[in-house]
């Protein structure tokens, strides 16, 4: 029987990692509609939806989803979007920002509102917490694509504005006015980059013990969950330990 429960434990959380991942893909497509819908469908031509489309290679999005995404924005699917943005307070007094995109504005503040209620945060004005954050730029880059001063200088030399090096990889940050121009310049110097997308990167934080983390990671799994949210950034902070529990 305990052999039956464990097998039966490891396919249910492989189906909850199966429906997160066909979830995610779901709103990677979204976003490479509607950015070959606002520009040209060559990704070549078009930052948006090249960064877009990167994103997607990143975590294995198949290049057949990713072509019939665009092909959809020539179909004029992806016309009834809108891009909306939500600010509130998690648990702890997180900040936390919300980017969604949606075809139903009252649909998406409604099912909002009432996750943050639901899992101990509150909903603000947008502009509440946004003064906590700025927009940037960011490029991931493996460790081993070299090491802290060489990834230093080719940032430098792309036009970047920090660096974050680390044994798990480089972070690199740039004005989110610059992107397309930085992670080209990065490209050719160091080769393709994990990961190039605009963030939220918040210029101040609060810590949580392991409680608040563990009542934060509901809230945003809560919000990650509905089809509309695109991404939620936070500004939390804890400790090693902390994430070692957690």
């Amino acid at each position: 029987m305990a052999g039956h429960s464990k097998w039966a434990n490891i396919q249910h959380r492989k189906g909850r990692q199966d429906a997160a991942r066909s979830k995610l893909f779901s709103k990677l497509s979204k976003e490479i509609t509607v950015a070959a819908k606002m520009g040209d469908p060559d990704p070549d031509k078009n930052p948006r939806l090249r960064m877009a489309v990167k994103e997607a290679k990143a975590v294995s999005v198949p290049k057949d989803v990713i072509d019939r995404a665009i092909k959809k924005s020539q179909a004029g699917e992806g016309d009834d979007y809108k891009e909306i943005r939500y600010e509130g307070y998690g648990p702890g007094g997180v900040a936390v920002i919300v980017e969604a995109m949606t075809d139903n504005l009252n649909r998406t503040a409604s099912n909002v509102r009432s996750t943050f209620t639901k899992n101990g945060g509150n909903l603000g004005e947008t502009g509440s917490v946004g003064f906590m954050f700025e927009r940037k730029g960011e490029v991931s880059y493996p460790a081993e694509v070299g090491d802290a001063d060489t990834v230093m200088l080719a940032a430098i030399e792309a036009g970047a504005e920090d660096v974050e090096s680390s044994e798990d990889g480089h972070i690199i940050w740039c004005a989110d006015t610059d992107l397309n121009e930085v992670s080209t310049a990065l490209e050719a110097e160091l080769g393709e980059s994990e990961s190039t997308k605009l963030v939220w990167k918040p210029t101040t934080s609060t810590e949580l013990d392991l409680e608040g983390m563990q009542k934060l990671m509901k809230l945003i799994d809560a919000l990650e969950d509905d089809d509309d949210v695109q991404r939620v950034t936070a500004n939390f902070e804890a400790s090693d330990e902390v994430m070692d529990q957690l």
